[in-house]
């Protein structure tokens, strides 16, 4: 992290004594780039980042909040929020609400994952201010309306079968259970068909309610954007709809722990009449805080990260045994996980698994080559930078990385970070990851006999 001035601004307001906190976390070239945060009174946090050289800001706020906050009995409710934050406030009807964003050419979403929430928009930079009206007042004064709730249960319903018809993409939601059984990690996003029918109104209202109070928000936007704008109109929207009135009310803190994932050698299949099976090997892997994240990163690239990378050549190039062969990290506060999918005919599951488990086997043995670490370096260096070339990639990051991290590093830092991993921090990270006994997840239409060998691959 990069960390500089801090400066104190002593605007008050009618609900508020206390004096809003702003800094510079990273310090850009010529304002390019600057990274600034805000902390006003109530414990809203906004932060932004300084591109004069574009055209366009997205703006988003960021909740504190995923499916691992559910109780089994509200599994989906994080989610069933995000849907109805666009069904309407007391100004704005949810035809109100799009079209006011259709109106200036704008984009504007939502995502839920297992540990936060974001909403967001992208529009011209002279349309900010309207943005930043939108998005706030979605946040902070969605009615929740009986009606709207039972309406947007069937289009919850539907998206739930559309994942479920798209066995590549559910394969990761089994591996999840998989790995951690029937815990909130393990749990599906969008919940179930039950636990979604089940949900009332008044069950997401104090779901609302508790989770989207100032505390657990981050504002982040990117772009050509005036940081002491930005926190006076968001501030004024927040003031407005009353939101922050606890006025001595201190953030939440980034989530922590050290939860062990213990189950190795589990096998999990989901028979579907599918032309392909889908299938996911992996091991518990390490946790986004991990300082080992950096030799991970550099690790998963080499791997399954590109078409150089060994399971591709090992599985499509030489073979041609599937089209679609990577793997995967994912992070969260206390724990993670590390996956190989493949897809690929049916008859040739136990060929995929052999060569997978192999070279998951001789990586963890004998390491990578030096070459392999160094492409994947260069890869990941380059992947890094690429994919922060939008404003929506950048309020992404900024946004995240407050509300995960507590701090912000620059991509030069990063850079830095990713180019400093040494052959020995892979190999180290490869021993400790790979050695482990992996689990299995297999969507697709196996014949008892080939289910019967599935656990073979995980022996």
């Amino acid at each position: 992290m990069t960390s500089s001035s801090s400066t104190a601004t002593a605007r008050t307001s009618s609900e508020a004594r206390a004096v809003a906190r702003t800094q510079t976390l990273i310090k850009g070239t010529n304002g390019i780039g600057t990274v600034r945060k805000t902390t006003l009174p109530g414990g809203l946090r906004i932060v932004t980042e300084t591109l004069p050289s574009v055209r366009s800001a997205t703006f988003g706020i960021w909740a504190h909040v995923g499916s691992r906050d559910e109780t089994p009995t509200l599994n989906g409710a994080t989610h069933y929020l995000e849907h109805l934050l666009f069904k309407g406030t007391q100004k704005r009807s949810a035809l109100d609400i799009s079209s006011a964003i259709d109106a200036v050419g704008g984009e504007m979403n939502a995502f839920t994952a297992k540990e936060y929430t974001c909403y967001y928009a992208r529009v011209l930079d002279t349309d900010l201010p309207l943005a930043i009206d939108v998005v706030c007042d979605m946040l902070t004064g969605s009615l929740i309306l009986e009606e709207d709730v039972n309406v947007e249960r069937g289009a919850i319903l539907e998206e739930i079968a559309m994942t479920e018809d798209d066995p590549g993409d559910c394969v990761h939601d089994l591996f999840a259970h998989t790995m951690l059984g029937d815990t909130p990690l393990g749990r599906p996003v969008l919940g179930t068909v039950d636990t979604v029918n089940a949900l009332t109104a008044d069950r997401i209202r104090r779901f609302y309610k508790k989770h989207y109070d100032p505390t657990h928000l981050v504002v982040a936007a990117a772009g050509n954007v005036d940081h002491n704008k930005v926190v006076r109109q968001v501030r004024a929207a927040f003031e407005k709809s009353g939101a922050l009135r606890q006025p001595d009310a201190a953030p939440i803190a980034p989530r922590d722990g050290s939860r062990t994932i213990r189950t190795a050698g589990r096998v999990e299949l989901l028979g579907r009449k599918t032309e392909q099976a889908h299938i996911v090997l992996g091991m518990p892997g390490l946790a986004r805080t991990d300082e080992r994240r950096w030799a991970l990163g550099v690790l998963n690239t080499a791997l399954g990260g590109g078409m150089s990378s060994r399971l591709f050549q090992e599985v499509r190039e030489k073979r041609g045994l599937a089209y679609s062969v990577y793997s995967y990290t994912s992070g969260f506060a206390d724990c993670g996980l590390f996956g190989v999918y493949a897809g690929c005919r049916p008859s040739q599951v136990h060929d995929v698994l052999k060569i997978c488990r192999d070279e998951l086997d001789q990586v963890a043995e004998h390491g990578l080559s030096d070459d392999e670490i160094g492409r994947a370096i260069g890869q990941l260096r380059g992947s890094t930078v690429l994919g922060l070339e939008d404003t929506g990639a950048l309020m992404n990051r900024i946004g995240k990385s407050e509300l995960c991290w507590g701090e912000q590093m620059s991509v030069d830092d990063m850079l830095t970070r990713i180019a400093s991993v040494t052959p020995d921090d892979v190999r180290e990270v490869a021993r400790e990851i790979l050695g482990q006994r992996p689990s299995l997840s297999v969507i697709g239409p196996l014949k008892d006999k080939q289910a019967s060998r599935l656990h073979e691959a995980v022996a």
